[in-house]
């Protein structure tokens, strides 16, 4: 899934505070799995933001809605009713859906009230990880479903490196040795003697090196 995190609340409250009537729009996918956007979430920078603007004497009006997806344009058609009622918008999407909002409502400011971070996994109650970039190629039938791109801190295609000490990098003792990872799982599945083969240079024009990327689906497209 698609990780964030809340902006420090003085950075949203500096973004919205020339408005007097915002529309803060939640969603119902990621972020809430994370717990950065959801329904919840929404209620709760909605009070934080009254109460601040209450100890500056000002009153705004703040409409909040929480959408199934804010990256998808049938769902964003939802905000149509509100729109005519709202200054701006404080969108507590990842950067997917608030910029879905603002090519959808041209005419309003659209603020993101979350920080995007990673594509990650759930490692424990509250601890969310790293584990995509969304490479655009993905190797993880090489490497035993464990990804060197998003784990590695020099994405290497075949390692480890030199800094790699008793399983960790050298980055920190708190990080795992990818390569170490990726060993252990081959040879948990008997599988160690692709730890051998030479992985070529990688295409990186099938990632960000490619400019925007796309997926067309021909057999679904109108």
């Amino acid at each position: 899934m698609i990780t964030a995190e809340r902006k420090p609340l003085e950075e949203i409250i500096a973004s919205v505070k020339p408005f007097q009537r915002i529309l803060l729009v939640g969603c119902n996918e990621c972020v809430t799995v994370c717990a950065a956007g959801g329904r919840k979430e929404v209620g709760l920078l909605a009070s934080a933001l009254q109460m601040h603007f209450m100890t500056e004497g000002k009153t705004i009006d703040i409409k909040e809605i929480t959408l199934e997806r804010q990256c998808d344009p049938e769902y964003v058609e939802e905000l149509n009713v509100h729109m005519d009622q709202a200054d701006a918008v404080l969108s507590m999407a990842c950067g997917c859906g608030v910029q879905e909002i603002a090519r959808r409502y041209r005419e309003k400011p659209v603020f993101p009230a979350v920080n995007t971070k990673f594509m990650g996994a759930s490692e424990r109650q509250g601890v969310w990880a790293e584990r995509c970039q969304g490479c655009g190629d993905c190797l993880l039938g090489l490497t035993g479903g464990i990804c060197p791109i998003a784990r590695c801190s020099k994405r290497l295609l075949n390692g480890p490196c030199g800094g790699s000490t008793t399983g960790k990098c050298e980055i920190s003792p708190e990080v795992d040795c990818v390569w170490q990872l990726i060993w252990d799982r081959l040879k948990a599945l008997g599988m160690q003697d692709r730890y051998e083969d030479i992985t070529p240079a990688k295409n990186w024009q099938t990632g960000r090196g490619g400019g925007p990327r796309k997926i067309i689906r021909e057999d679904l497209a109108e």
